[in-house]
């Protein structure tokens, strides 16, 4: 079945549980490397396993630009596509590479030269400043394949094409995990690097995953007369989810310095959280991953009521998937911290975080999914603003007042954010059913 079959007609239950699948799986394996990557690196080290922690905003930051710049490829395809016009969505197709190989080589200059600056900045550790540096270079430095695998894999979905991602997300994945134990510590006559290795196993893994994805997502890039044009446009749908996501790097960084008053081990604690949260977040990230093409496909084919379908049905599995997250969160926190960690005030710490935060899993189903559905009907400025409320007015400022009462009542801006996030977007939701095709904003 083609993708004009698939978003048009299929029942929108059966296309997310076509299309999840795949996507969920992908982000398993992902999950699992991330995880695996802090495993190995907190058996090498205590310095390591913080820098990581550390570390972690500028990857997400990374992944912002890449993962953005996708989208907005993916979005603007899947409306050509639902107008029917393929010429104009390979045209947009084929800007991908030129745009990944740009933005891959201004964040690798940027990224080498202020490191040490920004390791400086987040903590008074010597060896867990060499540890960031170190990791972070080599990231920032050999992030071409991020870029590209970034990109072409937003190309595919935008075809209705989950597999060949998926396929590309799993070899990439275990390319890591099995270089991972492999560098670090120097298995089977290897050089002995340390975080150095971990990272080196990263940087593989997004090649292998790039060069995937490459053979069906790679298109012949078009008339350098139009790139001005699509640029501008792929821009403008992007943008929105670079926010969404550069943001989190933000407020990570922003709650990452908050908790360094207290110390290091609160850093680690958070830096944890954000391991288990990526593993258990899948069904939440492949809700929002699946729902952008569908709901542009039939926003520009005129269908709302499609679109508010696959909206509702979108929910309604986050909330059943996610409800997973927060058992495990409320019943195991001791045993999900003690995987990466034996210090035992970082599981203290973590065992009173964990739990709190896990009262935000479910509120945060809607407060994630509303700016994805708001940047597929167009309506960017309203998804910009959802996620500039939830991390910038939100989150840090909220993090900075509940720490002043004390390190336990800082973990209670994870669920205030989430839920305050939440009804803002059935705000903008309402406004946006009595005026569909009003100007967009």
């Amino acid at each position: 079945m083609d993708a004009t079959s698939l978003f048009k007609t299929e029942k929108v239950s059966r296309i997310l549980l076509k299309m999840a699948p795949p996507v969920m799986l992908a982000q398993l394996i992902q999950a699992l490397y991330n995880i695996v990557d802090s495993l190995f690196v907190g058996r090498y080290s205590e310095s390591g396993l913080t820098a990581l922690s550390i570390i972690y905003p500028v990857q997400l930051l990374m992944i912002a630009l890449a993962v953005g710049t996708g989208v907005g490829i993916n979005t603007v395809m899947a409306a050509k596509l639902g107008m029917n016009d393929r010429t104009a969505a390979r045209s947009y197709a084929g800007v991908g590479a030129p745009i990944a190989l740009v933005l891959w080589l201004v964040f690798a200059l940027a990224g080498y030269a202020v490191m040490p600056a920004y390791a400086r900045m987040s903590t008074d550790s010597p060896a867990v400043m060499a540890d960031v540096i170190r990791y972070g270079r080599i990231v920032c430095v050999f992030s071409f394949g991020l870029f590209l695998e970034s990109v072409w894999t937003k190309v595919l979905q935008a075809e209705g094409d989950m597999k060949t991602p998926m396929t590309a997300q799993i070899l990439g994945a275990v390319t890591n995990i099995v270089l991972d134990p492999l560098l670090i510590f120097g298995l089977f006559g290897l050089p002995e690097l340390g975080i150095g290795g971990a990272a080196a196993a990263t940087v593989a893994g997004q090649i292998v995953a790039a060069l995937v994805v490459m053979k069906k997502g790679f298109y012949t890039s078009p008339e350098r007369t139009v790139y001005l044009h699509h640029v501008k446009k792929i821009f403008r749908l992007g943008i929105p989810n670079m926010l969404m996501q550069s943001a989190y790097t933000f407020y990570i960084l922003g709650l990452n310095l908050i908790l360094a008053t207290f110390s290091d081990q609160a850093v680690t604690a958070l830096g944890l959280y954000y391991k288990w949260q990526t593993f258990f977040f899948i069904p939440l990230g492949a809700m929002q991953t699946c729902i952008v093409p569908i709901v542009s496909f039939n926003y520009a084919a005129g269908d709302v009521e499609r679109c508010k379908k696959t909206l509702s049905a979108a929910v309604l599995f986050g909330f059943g998937l996610m409800a997973v997250g927060t058992l495990c969160f409320e019943g195991i926190p001791g045993a999900l911290l003690r995987t990466f960690t034996t210090d035992e005030t970082v599981i203290g710490i973590g065992r009173t975080g964990f739990r709190i935060i896990g009262l935000s899993f479910l509120p945060m189903v809607t407060s994630l999914i509303f700016p994805a559905f708001f940047q597929a009907v167009g309506y960017g400025l309203k998804s910009s603003l959802l996620t500039v409320f939830r991390t910038v007015v939100l989150f840090v400022p909220l993090g900075f007042l509940f720490s002043r009462l004390g390190l336990q009542w800082f973990w209670l801006t994870f669920p205030v954010t989430e839920v305050l996030t939440s009804l803002l977007g059935i705000l903008f939701y309402g406004q946006f059913l009595r005026r569909p095709y009003g100007k967009a904003g």
